[in-house]
């Protein structure tokens, strides 16, 4: 049987500054009921915004994890984000007085302490596990950074870290379901290099900072005079440097306390997928914009799947969205390249089309005489006209911009396409349209079968000025 999903029984509040932006925040977490998700809520905003906790809301990740819905934003998520994680929450509102989660004493566990004392409670609802069917990877080879996770029946994370750093070195850390979130993994801390600090707070990112809710790693020498000048900008009391290489100010709860902190953020990083995984990771050096682009493959190979097990309900004899004179607005083709008749059904993500295949087609006449069959490349042509209207419809003025397309990837055409089909093409984005490249994955059907599916990128561009 399934697990539940979970939420809390009672409200529950923390306070604290922002990290970067240094407000005095007030956080509260309240029950929500099944498949409502994570979910936060600026209630000192007017109307107060609701920002979903998704990987389509990733705005930065400099410094930490940020979300923006509708021109709202949330900064520094993946602390709260990785305590839910660890206890298993689905289902919570989030409801902050500022723009930013406090960041208390630089790990999850006061957070994760008070969900645990708001009372966990198991709802009537399944929880909805996404089980990994095949390796899916992200690289950044050129910093040396790697993320995999590999089909596995219960949830695991593997973390190497390695800076270059002779007080680091190599450090390893591992999670997985049997061990206690509480006690391993809650308490590790952020950790910052000294070097870094001054300059994090001369560009205004650490105004909410301590030394106490870091470690702070010395890597080279530095004069007693230097560290009595960072501590009177916190306005700390002078600090010294440990044998160890971190400053005097905190002792270390692990030896991996570094390595540990870093998992403890791909937990929060990866929740923004918006269901809980079965896998087995494997990440080598991660990092916010790693973890985040990991979860958005994540997400896009789960899109994928749920595309290719749902045939669109769509009536072809129905009234279009977009006729051929609508869609002749759009794009720029015109008979015989001009190769989709109807729009059917469009939202935000995605996308319905339809061909008439006819006898009177011109390339009939040459593939083949005796056989006719739709041309697979004229196929794919087709289904790149649906996406564009898709891509042209998020712009203002479609009509002053085309689609180019970049490529086209995993191409599989699975029946032969004759005179007399009637093929419906459906679309959906991969992941948030971005600087105006456009990636989407599509379907053919004719019937029920599925006659050719492949991936598609694209780039909005903007007609050039006479």
């Amino acid at each position: 049987m399934s697990d539940k999903q979970k939420s809390i029984v009672n409200p529950v509040k923390l306070e604290g500054q922002g990290l970067h932006t240094g407000y005095e925040v007030e956080i509260q977490f309240k029950p929500a009921p099944p498949n409502h998700g994570i979910k936060f809520k600026r209630i000192d905003l007017k109307e107060n915004p609701i920002i979903n906790a998704s990987v389509n809301n990733v705005v930065d990740t400099s410094r930490g994890t940020t979300l923006e819905e509708h021109g709202v934003r949330v900064h520094t998520v993946e602390h709260v984000l990785a305590a839910l994680k660890g206890l298993e929450i689905d289902n919570i509102l989030i409801e902050l007085n500022g723009p930013e989660t406090p960041i208390l004493d630089g790990s999850s566990k006061q957070i994760a302490l008070a969900i645990s004392n708001a009372e966990i409670e198991e709802q009537d609802e399944d929880k909805d596990y996404y089980y990994v069917k095949e390796k899916i990877e992200y690289k950044d080879e050129e910093n040396e950074i790697e993320l995999i996770i590999y089909p596995d029946e219960e949830l695991s994370v593997n973390v190497l870290i390695d800076y270059n750093s002779k007080v680091l070195g190599h450090q390893f850390a591992t999670f997985n379901e049997k061990i206690d979130f509480l006690e391993e993994l809650a308490p590790s801390r952020t950790f910052v290099f000294f070097h870094e600090l001054e300059f994090l707070l001369k560009n205004n990112l650490i105004k909410g900072g301590d030394l106490e809710n870091a470690i702070v790693i010395m890597e080279e020498p530095v004069p007693q005079e230097e560290l009595d000048r960072i501590a009177d900008l916190f306005n700390k009391p002078h600090v010294k440097v440990k044998p160890e290489g971190v400053l005097n100010n905190v002792d270390l709860f692990y030896t991996n306390e570094p390595a540990r902190h870093k998992l403890l953020d791909i937990m929060g990083d990866l929740a923004l997928i918006g269901r809980p995984i079965r896998g087995r990771i494997i990440a080598k050096k991660p990092g916010h914009h790693a973890n985040t682009r990991f979860a958005e493959k994540i997400l896009s190979t789960i899109n994928k799947e749920a595309a290719q097990d749902h045939v669109p309900r769509v009536d072809p004899n129905q009234k279009p969205l977009f006729n051929i004179n609508q869609i002749k607005e759009y794009l720029p083709h015109r008979p015989p390249f001009l190769l989709i008749d109807k729009i059917l059904d469009m939202d935000h993500s995605s996308i319905i089309g339809l061909k008439n295949v006819s006898m009177n087609e011109g390339f009939f006449v040459g593939h083949f005489p005796d056989e006719p069959l739709m041309p697979g490349v004229l196929q794919v042509e087709a289904m790149a006209q649906v996406g564009g209207i898709l891509a042209l419809n998020t712009v203002p003025d479609p009509q002053n911009y085309l689609t180019y397309f970049l490529k086209i990837d995993k191409v599989r055409f699975k029946r032969k396409v004759t005179p007399g089909d009637t093929i419906i093409f459906k679309l959906s984005l991969s992941n948030p349209i971005r600087r105006g490249i456009v990636t989407m994955f599509g379907q053919a059907f004719v019937g029920e079968d599925v006659v050719m599916e492949g991936e598609l990128t694209a780039q909005i561009a903007k007609t050039k000025e006479e």
